[in-house]
């Protein structure tokens, strides 16, 4: 694990972060409620213990949402421009880190999908889509 300081912040700006660490688990969760969060089809997310995880603008204004009937998962946003933001888990343990708002390499790469049997019914692999480097042309019919 490397200790080398890495900063995210959400798409306007007005939030942003630093962490100093992790706990080793870089994964992908496949869940319905992560994909409802992100509008994908799951979310990739970094797991920091809170001692290495630090606001540097905007705290009081991120906006989390934590369900009830759930024992770990919770959200929490940006109000303006409503990208996904950390959080701390419901066990106080680890804060959750969407690695999409990160402004850099964090230093570990995804290792695992997680809820894999709960995976959207459309869910293509990326390796199997066509790749562009841009936006593809129109393609005329």
């Amino acid at each position: 694990m490397s200790n080398q300081k890495v900063q995210g912040r959400c798409l306007c700006g007005n939030i942003a972060y630093e962490i100093d660490g992790n706990l080793g688990i870089f994964q992908y969760c496949h869940c319905s409620r992560c994909r409802k969060f992100t509008g994908s089809s799951h979310a990739a997310n970094l797991l920091v213990s809170p001692d290495q995880f630090h606001w540097l603008q905007g705290e009081a204004q991120v906006v989390q949402f934590e369900p009830e009937d759930t024992k770990h998962f919770a959200t929490a946003f940006c109000p303006r421009c409503g990208s996904s933001m950390p959080w701390m888990g419901k066990t106080q343990k680890a804060v959750v880190v969407p690695a999409g708002t990160l402004s850099s390499y964090p230093h570990i790469e995804p290792m695992q999908n997680i809820f894999w049997d709960s995976r959207a019914d459309w869910y293509t692999s990326v390796d199997a889509l066509p790749k562009h480097a841009t936006l593809p042309k129109k393609s005329s019919q």
